[in-house]
């Protein structure tokens, strides 16, 4: 036996074991007791759910499992993308909880089941069969359902001659019939690979796939056609997002056309935002679950996987553009500057500031600040590398973008000063700069160039590796935080203008010799 196989068996009557232990039932319930809880709890999905499978509901369940639920119960006819964050539970509602619940109330006739590959799609459906097999609680009140088939395989039938079926991505579902159903709910389950996602053919072949051949085993004009997408939207070339940008036209063309709205966007990300992590599910987790998840996950994966946000790395700053050296003295540099990008809001935004030398061609950057702070915290950062790398001892020109450079975030500088009783001359730029954008893309001519150097000492720095993980996946309408990589460009740009007044000294020739050289001059 292949040994994956065994495995998923393995795991499969464990699972059906933990489903027995869960589901007991109330062996001294009237027929008439058992009738009444059986109609009251079929009056609400989620009741229904959190009895049934009380394994799966350890949690309340969220508001976005009762929408989409309400929404396939209601509507025979839909199509529906549930864009959930990673570890939303969108399987285990879409693609278990609501059809067993539609099932039950005769209101479901052929599953079938779409999943990225045909051991991960026949797990999937395997969830269900667990569930008629073991689940005491759905045995005692609906009666023993399961008849023959085998998850194995991706197919099996219930005793009243219901089917549930998995496929994966690709396969032919042309004419997929039983007898004379054809499937009335199509769920396709993270079906998106990342491999196919970076291949645009490949994404566009997947997603014709699924309009043409997938939604074509309808029976059309049949009384039942769910159609549903479970998936995190992590890339542009997913089959939930090409959906997505179709089913807003179709929606909008409904409204126009004042047709029933049959097409719906569940969205939902794991926090509100990123400001003060408000859980999409408080039931489960807590803001402060998710600051800590923020912090100890690679940006561009915490954005993909949980916000939904399409940022690839290395569009304009790539991996191999990195380069790390020793820095030199700090009396070696041709210049030194500390340039900040900062921000009105409190806590809100990334405070960023960069401490940069520049020596002949090569720019090293130095030190770095970036974080989700207050203005007070970021001039303690400045006043404690003041002290600890004795700064004072050297010519270092700082500058905060003019903007920000005002009252407010002046008077957090001054304060930490009158603290110390010393003030670090900070200056304001206010000269006019071109789009934030542009001037970030701009520095790629010395990424390109290897002239970009860190301080081989900040690998494992945390506000560097997070600068690192914005600067790469920085983009145009990305959304990606800009505030470390515009620091830096600020910083070079100053550089450049300090070290050409240094180097660069004024020759002055006498006006008689002058004349001398060039007598027509005058």
């Amino acid at each position: 036996m292949d040994k994956k196989l065994e495995k998923y068996l393995k795991d499969y009557e464990a699972h059906c074991k933990r489903i027995r232990q869960a589901t007991t039932v109330n062996i001294n319930e009237t027929p008439q007791e058992k009738h009444k809880r059986i109609k009251e709890l079929e009056k609400d999905y989620i009741k229904w759910f959190e009895y049934y499978f009380p394994n799966y509901a350890k949690k309340p369940c969220a508001w976005f499992h009762k929408r989409m639920a309400n929404l396939i119960i209601k509507y025979k006819i839909i199509n529906l993308l549930g864009e959930i964050y990673r570890s939303g539970a969108k399987s285990v509602h879409l693609g278990m909880g609501i059809p067993l619940f539609l099932y039950f109330t005769k209101d479901l006739f052929y599953m079938l089941l779409i999943g990225q590959t045909d051991p991960k799609s026949k797990k999937l459906i395997g969830k269900i069969q667990a569930q008629l097999q073991n689940n005491q609680r759905l045995t005692n009140d609906y009666g023993r359902r399961f008849k023959y088939g085998d998850w194995t395989n991706g197919d099996f039938t219930t005793t009243d001659g219901v089917k549930f079926k998995a496929m994966s991505i690709g396969q032919s579902p042309r004419g997929e019939s039983e007898e004379e159903n054809r499937p009335d709910y199509i769920l396709i389950d993270d079906a998106d690979t990342k491999r196919r996602c970076k291949n645009d053919q490949l994404s566009r072949e997947a997603y014709e796939w699924v309009w043409e051949d997938l939604r074509g085993t309808f029976d059309e004009g049949g009384e039942r056609q769910r159609f549903i997408v479970a998936n995190n939207n992590f890339h542009r070339n997913t089959i939930i997002n090409q959906l997505k940008k179709e089913f807003k036209k179709l929606i909008k063309q409904a409204k126009e056309f004042g047709d029933e709205i049959e097409h719906f966007i569940i969205s939902v990300p794991a926090v509100k935002n990123l400001k003060t992590f408000e859980p999409n599910w408080p039931e489960k987790t807590t803001a402060k679950y998710w600051q800590k998840k923020y912090r100890n996950t690679p940006y561009r994966s915490f954005m993909r996987e949980y916000m939904h946000k399409h940022i690839v790395e290395g569009v304009i700053f790539k991996n191999e553009m990195i380069l790390y050296k020793k820095r030199l003295q700090f009396r070696q540099y041709d210049g030194l500057v500390v340039y900040g990008d900062l921000s009105y809001k409190d806590k809100g935004d990334f405070k960023a500031m960069m401490f940069m030398g520049k020596h002949k061609r090569e720019y090293h950057i130095l030190k770095v600040f970036n974080r989700q702070s207050s203005r007070a915290l970021c001039a303690e950062w400045l006043y404690n590398l003041y002290e600890d790398w004795k700064l004072g001892k050297y010519n270092i020109k700082y500058f905060i973008e003019g903007l920000f450079a005002m009252d407010e975030f002046v008077n957090d500088f001054d304060a930490e000063g009158d603290k110390r009783g010393y003030h670090i001359p900070v200056e304001a730029d206010k000269r006019s700069k071109t789009d934030k954008t542009d001037r970030i893309e701009s520095m790629t001519g010395h990424y390109n160039r290897k002239s970009i150097f860190i301080d081989e000492a900040l690998k494992d720095d945390p506000d560097t590796m997070l600068y690192l993980e914005h600067l790469l996946a920085f983009e145009k309408g990305s959304g990606t935080p800009d505030d470390s990589p515009d620091a830096q460009h600020g910083a070079i740009s100053k550089l450049n203008a300090v070290t050409f007044v240094e180097q660069f000294e004024t020759i002055i020739t006498p006006r008689k010799e002058e004349i001398n050289r060039n007598p027509n001059r005058f």
